[in-house]
């Protein structure tokens, strides 16, 4: 089911929190993915929403691509 894109960030945090069970380490994790991206890794999402590197990042956390430890 597509979700309604109303002006709030995809995913909303409420959902990215319960992949970490930390806000902390979502941030982190995220962060360090967003600048591997940057770096040129690919995206592991096929047709990402967002198009900056932390929207990026925090969809394939969301869509289970990668694993915040």
């Amino acid at each position: 089911m597509e979700q309604e894109r109303d002006g709030m960030r995809y995913p909303a945090i409420d959902q990215l929190v319960t992949k970490t069970n930390s806000k902390y380490r979502l941030v982190v994790g995220a962060a360090i993915r967003a600048k591997q991206i940057e770096e040129g890794d690919k995206p592991l999402v096929l047709k990402p929403r967002s198009k900056k590197a932390i929207g990026i990042a925090l969809e394939e956390i969301y869509e289970n691509k990668i694993e915040i430890k």
